[in-house]
């Protein structure tokens, strides 16, 4: 049953209410070095590496790429969760409202469906049919966390700035593993 290290980006240069697209800042750029060693310790071996296509996630990516000598398969699918406006200073809100909410009655919004965006996710996860690194976001963890565990929650826990948590495949379903280091960070 393929293992998947779900790696949550580095710290970004800015929050979710300041830019679309933030690249990582010199702190994150030092966790992503740190979280590349931590990786190839775990593994013992070069696994594919999956990211989601935001300069955050693929900045993450980088420094285990060169070590292996590997391009990052891009799937927006384990991206970061679509926010119904582009207003950097309404989508921070709806982000702290949305977080603090269930999955359960969940309805679109400003043209996203985000129960589809969720069971993307999910199917994204469950076609990795190796041990696979993903380069993820802080919704899209605990997305997965979820769906593991039968939590509805949106936010079940704190995923660190590159900390690792991970889950096994089985069949079709995902199991927690372990959970990734926590600690109160910026969502970003």
């Amino acid at each position: 049953m393929p293992l998947i290290y779900m790696i949550r980006h580095g710290r970004a240069a800015a929050g979710w209410d300041a830019d679309m697209d933030p690249g990582l800042d010199d702190l994150g750029r030092s966790q992503s070095e740190a979280v590349a060693r931590d990786i190839e310790k775990r593994s013992g071996v070069k696994l594919p590496l999956v990211s989601s296509p935001l300069r955050r996630c693929r900045e993450t990516s980088e420094p285990l790429a060169r070590a292996w000598l590997a391009t990052p398969a891009i799937d927006e699918r384990v991206g970061e969760i679509p926010s119904p406006t582009h207003d950097l200073k309404e989508r921070g809100e709806w982000l702290r409202a949305f977080m603090a909410g269930s999955w359960t009655g969940v309805e679109p919004q400003g043209g996203v469906d985000f129960l589809a965006w969720r069971r993307g996710v999910g199917e994204a996860l469950m076609a990795l049919k190796e041990d696979t690194v993903v380069f993820s976001h802080f919704v899209a963890i605990n997305v997965a966390a979820g769906l593991a565990t039968g939590d509805e929650r949106v936010i079940l826990f704190k995923p660190d700035n590159c900390s690792v948590t991970v889950f096994e495949t089985r069949g079709s379903s995902l199991a927690l593993v372990e959970k990734g280091h926590e600690a109160e960070t910026k969502v970003n």
